[in-house]
């Protein structure tokens, strides 16, 4: 049994991206990653850019200037100034080559077609100039940038349509379990709903993972042998939903040890979570989760959301923890560490009731976990937590 920590450095260590690229449309980016440099088109600004509603000026040091004309956003004119004069412009027109500088409309009184200023301003004030975002053939994000709906904005704005992007894994969800029925079915004496695999379905969705395929198989071990060498011939990364304990019907294990699946770790110190295994055969990746569905879904958001990210190219990723001031009081049990199912707002947060890992309904509550290392047992009301913020939003 290997801690939290350990845990975490062993799947960014033994999980790298898939060298596999595709060609997407700009719009449909979000949450890709960019599998080479993107450099800019043009300059931007393409021109030089009011940054202001006011008047731009062609300075000759004094307070009074006679207006000439005006400039819109997206005229294409550029009105010669002389020494003295001025034109109306607005927010991102083009400035004229003869205006150095733009004097915001707020600062000057208008009297017929003068205009007279409070003070002279400052040679290309409020002038955006050439190029003043990022100039033609520089980078404009780089090679291994995850990109999120600005980068998407930014990209748009060079004209770009095209990018070259790691291409998404393929996932492959096993569902293991005889007293398993599908929810809508009449239930028979000692079978439960069917849930993980809806649930890891919906998660990886949300997470714009797109390519995911779900399995059945029963409680045998040669349908879970075979099962098992069919997917992770054919998937990127395979997530087993339970079957992976030492019960007598507890046949994952043992299958991928005949497949030589590489184990990597095989139980955490953790809770919920506690037998969690991880593995590779080659550059097939297998996470073996837990059945019970909150620790299975715990165990998706620290570890398997990680290694999705890696193999799509994001190796800058990391859990989103902060600090946060607890609205609870908590006493741990045991030497574990633990993911306590929380709301998190404001800076506080509270411990919700209901910490079962069988029990899905507080964590459809949560939007974080209060994280208490294997040290730490007691949590007062005003205490400092350390929290891990869910990818819901």
């Amino acid at each position: 049994m290997i801690s939290v920590t350990q845990a975490i450095q062993t799947v960014e260590n033994n999980v790298t991206p898939r060298l596999i690229s595709t060609t997407i449309d700009v719009s449909d980016a979000l949450g890709y990653v960019l599998f080479k440099d993107v450099t800019s088109p043009i300059h931007m600004p393409p021109f030089r850019q009011s940054a202001m509603d006011g008047y731009a000026l062609c300075l000759h040091g004094e307070l009074n200037y006679r207006v000439v004309g005006e400039v819109k956003a997206g005229d294409s004119a550029q009105p010669k100034l002389l020494v003295g004069e001025a034109v109306r412009i607005f927010t991102g027109a083009p400035v004229p080559d003869s205006a150095n500088a733009v004097i915001m409309q707020e600062k000057v009184a208008l009297a017929g077609d003068v205009i007279s200023l409070e003070t002279n301003p400052l040679l290309n004030v409020n002038i955006r100039s050439l190029g003043e975002q990022i100039e033609e053939g520089q980078i404009a994000l780089a090679k291994g940038t995850s990109i999120n709906s600005a980068g998407i904005g930014f990209l748009s704005s060079l004209g770009i349509t095209k990018v070259v992007v790691y291409e998404k894994p393929s996932i492959a969800i096993v569902v293991t379990g005889n007293e398993l029925a599908e929810p809508g079915q009449p239930l028979s004496h000692g079978q439960i709903y069917e849930s993980n695999a809806v649930m890891l379905t919906g998660a990886l969705r949300h997470l714009g993972y797109q390519n995911v395929v779900t399995y059945r198989v029963e409680d045998d071990y040669a349908k879970t042998l075979a099962l098992l060498q069919n997917t992770i011939e054919q998937h990127d990364i395979v997530l087993v939903s339970g079957g992976i304990s030492v019960g007598d019907y507890d046949f994952v294990g043992k299958a991928l040890l005949e497949l030589q699946v590489t184990p990597l770790f095989y139980k955490v110190k953790q809770k919920p979570g506690k037998p969690l295994f991880f593995g590779n055969k080659d550059t097939k990746v297998v996470f073996a989760l837990p059945g019970n569905p909150a620790a299975s879904l715990s165990c998706f958001y620290i570890y398997v959301h990680l290694a999705l990210q890696r193999l799509s190219g994001d190796t800058k990723f990391s859990i989103a923890k902060t600090q946060a001031i607890s609205q609870s009081d908590f006493q741990k049990k045991g030497d574990r560490a633990q993911f306590l199912k929380a709301n998190y707002s404001n800076g506080h947060v509270e411990i919700l009731d209901g910490q079962s890992s069988a029990m899905l309904h507080t964590f459809a509550l949560a939007n974080a976990f209060v994280y208490l290392p294997e040290n730490r047992h007691t949590i007062h009301n005003g205490d400092s937590v350390e929290i891990i913020l869910l990818p819901l939003n």
